[in-house]
């Protein structure tokens, strides 16, 4: 997904004056031929995280449209104050693309996890919040997002889907009656396998905010049971309230499963290694279904 996003917002660059992409060092050799080709337009501030935010706020004053990358806990956590006043607060647009999603880099140790990052952004009002499960997904959003005015954040992941999918609303993948699987981004290869013997619908979406709350509802109400298991890459029940919500007025039960939030993982490893701590590998998924909706039969 980071290669495409290189290829893709060099396409646009050559394209759309409008466009200009703020670094903070990482991936900048991918775009040192556009920043020869636009030397204006292509800004590495270097390892200086709020600057990097505050300098693409400033650029949106402007009337450009800027695209701001690293990796996600140097893009969303260290300028948090940044993102909410200096986009947020002055109601300027711009795209955060980040590289890296929970743990896709174990080695680099904890500065470079964020698995709190779109729950961190749902503490600010007026973000659309893209997941994308496969680098044509990424493609596809990101010009998307592009084209617009507003502010996105695009989660990019090493450890994509083997497919892509048409996940812009809710989507139902594979119909079932025993309840929901909702899976996220890069969750459906894993969701797939892990309910592979289910009786369950299993849900797709790439976009989680907003989350396309009558694509679920009708996906559940397709189902014998109101029974929904979402699963996302990141924060455990990051987006139960957002479920939670569009089925108010349907008697329900919700289990959430992702990164945990009892613990954290203080050790390397390899990502799989981190999924299957998290339960967030085929097997643990397929445990946690079976067994909260085992809980009523």
């Amino acid at each position: 997904m980071r290669d495409v996003f290189g290829e893709t917002v060099t396409e646009l660059l050559d394209t759309d004056p409008r466009v200009v992409v703020v670094l903070a060092d990482i991936s900048a050799a991918m775009l040192q031929p556009a920043a020869e080709r636009h030397p204006d337009r292509v800004i590495n501030v270097g390892i200086r995280e709020q600057l990097l935010i505050s300098t693409a706020g400033g650029l949106a004053m402007t009337g450009l449209r800027p695209v701001v990358h690293t990796f996600s806990s140097f893009l969303v956590e260290r300028p948090f104050e940044q993102i909410k006043l200096d986009l947020g607060h002055q109601d300027m647009g711009a795209v955060l693309v980040s590289a890296g999603g929970s743990y896709d880099m174990p080695t680099a140790g904890r500065s470079h996890q964020s698995p709190g990052d779109v729950a961190l952004l749902d503490t600010l009002p007026g973000w659309t919040v893209h997941v994308p499960g496969h680098p044509d997904e990424a493609r596809r959003l990101l010009r998307t997002a592009i084209a617009g005015d507003d502010r996105v954040y695009l989660r990019l992941s090493a450890q994509p889907n083997a497919m892509p999918t048409d996940g812009d609303r809710v989507r139902v993948i594979r119909p079932g009656r025993r309840g929901v699987v909702l899976a996220v981004g890069p969750m459906l290869d894993r969701v797939l396998a892990a309910t592979a013997t289910m009786d369950v619908t299993v849900a797709y979406t790439a976009t989680v905010r907003p989350l396309d709350g009558l694509g679920l509802r009708s996906a559940v109400l397709g189902a014998d049971r109101a029974d929904v298991v979402l699963v996302e890459p990141y924060l455990a029940g990051t987006s139960a309230y957002l479920v939670n919500a569009a089925l108010d007025d349907v008697p329900h039960r919700l289990r959430s499963l992702g990164v945990g939030r009892e613990f954290e993982l203080r050790m390397y490893g390899s990502p799989a290694d981190h999924d299957e701590a998290h339960g967030l590998d085929a097997g643990g998924i397929a445990a946690a279904v079976r067994s909260f909706l085992d809980r009523t039969d």
